[in-house]
Order: structure tokens, then C-alpha cells, then sequence
């Protein structure tokens, strides 16, 4: 009769040093694909903030306003955010707007400054109101800024 032969008996037990390298191994192709995802973020980022700061507010983007306080008026509402970016391209990184003060428009550049001018033109004469908030914290930290328009009635 012919011997049985174990079948695991070919296959070598991994040593514990095998094992470290098979977890280094994984932790290392996990901080790579962190990095590149990074990478990534960071490229939209620079993209964003070159577009935000060089171009101008496109139609595209007006008709994207208009669409979101028609759907806030479907919705009952009487706000929408119109607009948000980070708050590190206002030239005090947002702080102005944080804290209130009633100058935080000078701090906007850009493309939110652009919409803030659009506002005081056509806006603000048609009894639209306009408000900057912070809308995230990362870190504790003021994140990204929104642009608020409001057409609520006045209160009595």
C-alpha cells in the first residue's frame, strides 16, 4: 500500500518573522495608497483655489443658484447656501467671518467676492440678504465658508 503523504506536510508554517513582514507589507501598501489618495485631494484642492481666485463666476454657476433657491422655495424654505469654499482663501482665513464682524466682506477674494458684488447689484436691491458662516470646523478649526441668501420677510 502506498504511503500517505500529509498533504499540509509541503507547505512550510510561516514564521513569525514571515508574519511581520506580510503585516509590514500591508501597512506600507496602506500608507501608499494613503499618500496617493492625498495626493489627489491636495491636486483638487490647488485646482479649486486656482480656479476660485483667477477665473471669473460663470453663467454655469449662476444658473446653479438659481436652482438651489428654487428648490429651497419648492421646499418652503426661505434660505439656501448658494456657494461654499474654504475658508483659507479669504485673506484672514475666515476669522472676520467667524467672529461676526460686520466688515467681513473686504476679507472675500475671487470668485466669493465676484458673487458678493453680484449680490449688492442685483441682490440686495430686490430685498435679497446675504450671510457668511462657517460651516465646518476640522481640527477645531474654521473649515469651509458658505454664502447664504435669504428672501424671509422682514420681521416686525
Amino acid at each position: 500500500m502506498p504511503e500517505q503523504k500529509d498533504a499540509n506536510a509541503d507547505r512550510r508554517t510561516p514564521t513569525a518573522e514571515d508574519l511581520r513582514k506580510q503585516v509590514l507589507e500591508r501597512e506600507m501598501e496602506e500608507m501608499d495608497r494613503e499618500r496617493k489618495l492625498k495626493s489627489i485631494e491636495e491636486q483638487k484642492h490647488a485646482d479649486f483655489a486656482a480656479d476660485f481666485l483667477k477665473k471669473h463666476v460663470t453663467e454655469e454657476e449662476i444658473a446653479m443658484v438659481r436652482r438651489l433657491v428654487a428648490n429651497a422655495v419648492k421646499a418652503g424654505k426661505f434660505e439656501a447656501m448658494v456657494y461654499s469654499f474654504p475658508s483659507e482663501l479669504c485673506t484672514d482665513s475666515g476669522r472676520a467671518i467667524n467672529s461676526g464682524d460686520r466688515d467681513w466682506p473686504s476679507t472675500l477674494q475671487g470668485k466669493a467676492k465676484e458673487f458678493f458684488e453680484r449680490y449688492q447689484t442685483f441682490g440686495k436691491p430686490q430685498g435679497y440678504k446675504l450671510k457668511a458662516m462657517i460651516i465646518s470646523f476640522p481640527g477645531g478649526m474654521p473649515g469651509d465658508v458658505g454664502l447664504f441668501l435669504n428672501w424671509a420677510p422682514e420681521k416686525v
